[in-house]
């Protein structure tokens, strides 16, 4: 029996090689990629026992010996991190834009997908696709000039509203209004992207299914519901667990570059918070246990909206 065992260990890794040495060409593409995670994501792990010790970059000879020599201080950092009031204010305004981003912003894109599938005209539809598509490659620095151009306390609209006689609106420093703006942006630059995503997803769908529900009298509204739908509703749950997944990442580039002290109340999130604590204050371990906090639930949130659509709608992401 053992002697049988190692026989079919042995083909199998005879098996193993022969068909690495057949797709060589494939493993060495895949190389590049290996470096990159190894570099930037799974050493950097090491870094993470900064959140269950009290760092001190001068402790070594350079910032990964001082890691290493730095005193452990258990779960110090955790327990000043949720003692904190500021961590309870950063992480219910996490939560209020995040779910404000999904509920407004996640059907976006497919109501744009399903209805540029409905334009016949390719060339109009070429057109609309790029010009939405296009905010997607602008850099958050760029948005915000457009945006300050156009809403900032002497823009283009509050131009328009002196004019007529009212009051300039602010919209980067009123805490009323400010959560809608991040919205608001966010959706112009990425509704583009998520479109194509879902058209390319339509495009997928077996043509002859329309053909059949059209024979048997189904209406444009009729189509999009039985066939369109569930067609696409594969790349939905796909995307919508990963959106649920990075529910504690609201948007670090776009809160830092748009949000200011007088807003800080209701736009300062966990990220930004972070970057703060971190390098503004030089407190790494604490940054880094908040960090930690942030994947772990993340971790959870992405695995539990995974079972839940595989109990309830039958698919998920494995």
């Amino acid at each position: 029996m053992k002697k049988r065992n190692e026989v079919i260990i042995k083909n199998k890794k005879n098996s193993l090689w022969n068909y690495i040495k057949t797709h060589k060409a494939l493993y060495l593409m895949l190389i590049p990629g290996l470096f990159f995670l190894i570099i930037y994501k799974f050493w950097p792990l090491y870094g993470l026992e900064m959140a269950f010790k009290d760092y001190n970059i001068f402790a070594g000879n350079n910032p990964m010996d001082a890691i290493a020599k730095s005193p452990w201080v258990g779960f110090k950092w955790f327990k000043n991190l949720f003692n904190s009031s500021q961590f309870s204010v950063v992480f219910k305004n996490t939560l209020i834009i995040n779910f404000m981003k999904i509920l407004f912003l996640f059907p976006i894109p497919i109501i744009a997908a399903i209805l540029l599938n409905e334009i016949g005209r390719a060339t109009y539809k070429k057109a609309v696709t790029t010009a939405i598509y296009i905010p997607y490659f602008f850099s958050w620095v760029v948005i915000y000039g457009i945006f300050f151009s156009i809403l900032g306390s002497y823009g283009m609209v509050n131009n328009f509203i002196a004019k007529l006689g009212g009051t300039r609106l602010q919209f980067f420093t009123n805490s009323n209004v400010f959560r809608g703006l991040l919205v608001f942006t966010e959706g112009w630059k990425e509704t583009g992207y998520n479109t194509i995503i879902y058209l390319a997803a339509i495009t997928s769908i077996d043509t002859t299914l329309y053909e059949a529900a059209r024979i048997d009298g189904a209406s444009k509204m009729q189509q999009i519901f039985s066939v369109t739908l569930p067609g696409i509703l594969p790349t939905i749950v796909l995307l919508f667990i990963l959106k649920i997944g990075h529910i504690l990442d609201t948007g670090f580039e776009q809160i830092l570059i748009f949000y200011n002290p007088a807003v800080y109340d209701v736009a300062d999130v966990i990220q930004t918070y972070v970057y703060r604590i971190g390098l503004g204050q030089a407190n790494f371990s604490l940054a880094t246990a908040l960090g930690l906090f942030n994947s772990v639930v993340s971790f959870i949130l992405i695995v539990g909206a995974n079972a839940v659509s595989k109990k309830t709608l039958g698919r998920s992401i494995w």
